[in-house]
């Protein structure tokens, strides 16, 4: 077990006092200079006693400063009621260079007063950005402490998926292993959890009963799990999902076979009671990352509105649910994303378009030694059809893990290119979706609990160990 080394020297001296396993922030503004910087450095680079004494000092400041872990769970019940309307929630997968990314968004937040927004990370991005649950809450938590921003922080477990293939070899096991990755990030502050278990939809089967049946019977396996990890006073935000992303375009017909299906076999498996979902993710024409041209360009999608909006209508009215979450959006045209809002889906999932911006501002040696390095590490994924442009764009990705270090040492002018650029997308994004203000909206429903942690080393601190990786699931 890591511990809290006595000669680990934080960087804010007497700005943030520890004592007796306690921390106390005597000068708040100093969270927001280079400090926290060293802090957060090392949480992610140091060795596994710094790792451990600054991951757990950063929780401890975010609960003396009100910058805590939360679950968006009571906002999204309060939508499924229609007490709030109008705005679409932002849910950011923090791929490469997260300390940076992170610190834009809530800056870009902080600055319109923005509340509701998550930043999240898939199972498929743990493995291949090399960001565990713990690094990455601390990371996330950080990044709103260096900004200034106070408030609820929501991190999300995105796309907790079943392995189809592994699961058709041996069920048990693939379903322990998210199991266990909920365990792991519920412990870490991931009190939002998508379980999707999408992947085994069968529409083989003659009605949509039977086609959705695996769905919901093991989505609600995941659920039950979910409820009984909960800390106390948190209700966790989870997700499920009825179609997977890229396939064939969902409709109310298949949402009320998985919710009837899920609710019936949730009630089963739980005590009576116990809360079931608070949205639903749909498929309604995207895909993730885009269909790639071969000149390495993004095809056109086209986005059925009428049945995100129907769906989102049918999730709320019949269930109580938050609405339909519209996953693959980040590589959509600008000129789609206010038509969120306007069908008043509940959440989007942002990831690829925020990659592909990084990788248009890194240094030309740096991009050029990472795809060396992906003709000889992922060539095994290169089909034969592929251009050198599709192979790329395609792979690129599981060059961020292996490249963490060297995306987190840019060059100053190289990250405050990046700064800017980021800074202006999440601002027009924020715009389109409408979540300026939503800082009171927040307030006014989710107030998150304080939960202090034992230091390390010292009776009853977390001790956890990583779940199984799957670099090749849905992100």
């Amino acid at each position: 077990m890591a511990t809290l080394a006595p000669e680990y020297a934080h960087p804010f001296d007497d700005a943030v006092v520890v004592e007796g396993g306690a921390v106390r922030v005597v000068r708040e503004a100093d969270l927001a200079s280079e400090r926290m910087d060293r802090l957060v450095r090392d949480a992610v680079f140091g060795d596994a006693a710094s790792q451990a004494a600054a991951r757990w000092l950063i929780w401890e400041i975010g609960q003396e400063v009100g910058v805590r872990a939360a679950s968006i769970h009571p906002l999204y019940m309060a939508r499924g009621r229609g007490l709030i309307h109008g705005f679409t929630v932002p849910a950011i997968n923090v791929r490469g260079m997260a300390y940076d990314t992170a610190r834009s968004v809530f800056r870009t937040a902080k600055r319109i007063k923005a509340g509701a927004f998550i930043c999240e990370i898939a199972r498929s991005e743990i493995a291949y950005t090399d960001q565990r649950p713990a690094e990455y809450a601390a990371v996330i938590l950080a990044a709103a402490l260096r900004e200034g921003f106070r408030g609820p922080v929501f991190i999300q477990g995105d796309h907790f998926q079943i392995n189809a293939k592994k699961f058709a070899v041996d069920p048990a096991p693939e379903v322990g292993a998210v199991k266990h990755l909920a365990r792991e990030a519920i412990a870490a502050g991931f009190y939002n959890i998508d379980v999707d278990t999408s992947t085994l939809v069968d529409l083989r089967r003659e009605t949509l009963v039977e086609q959705q049946r695996l769905n919901y019977e093991v989505g609600a396996e995941l659920a039950a799990h979910v409820r009984s990890l909960e800390p106390p006073d948190v209700t966790i935000s989870i997700g499920g999902e009825i179609g997977e992303v890229g396939t064939k375009n969902s409709t109310v017909e298949e949402l009320r076979a998985y919710m009837d299906g899920l609710n019936a076999a949730l009630a089963q498996r739980a005590p009576s009671g116990t809360v079931g979902l608070s949205k639903i993710s749909v498929q309604s024409g995207t895909s993730h990352g885009g269909v790639v041209l071969p000149d390495g360009s993004i095809a056109d999608v086209k986005l059925d509105l009428a049945t995100l909006e129907n769906l989102s209508r049918v999730a709320r009215s019949d269930y109580g649910l938050a609405g339909a979450v519209q996953h693959g959006a980040s590589t959509l045209p600008d000129a789609a994303f206010h038509n969120f809002p306007r069908t008043e889906t509940a959440e989007i999932h942002l990831a690829t378009n925020f990659q592909n911006m990084l990788y248009d501002h890194l240094p030309v040696a740096l991009r050029d030694e990472i795809y060396a390095w992906l003709q000889v590490k992922a060539i095994d994924e290169r089909k034969p059809t592929d251009t050198d442009e599709q192979f790329i764009y395609k792979t690129r990705k599981k060059a961020l893990g292996p490249f963490k270090r060297a995306l987190w040492d840019l060059p100053a002018d190289a990250k405050a290119t990046l700064a800017t650029a980021y800074d202006a997308k999440f601002d027009f994004l924020f715009a389109q979706l409408a979540i300026g203000g939503t800082a009171s909206v927040v307030a006014q429903h989710v107030s998150p609990p304080r939960h202090r942690r034992p230091a390390p080393g010292t009776a009853g601190a977390a001790d956890s160990h990583a779940a199984p990786d799957d670099a090749d699931l849905s992100d």
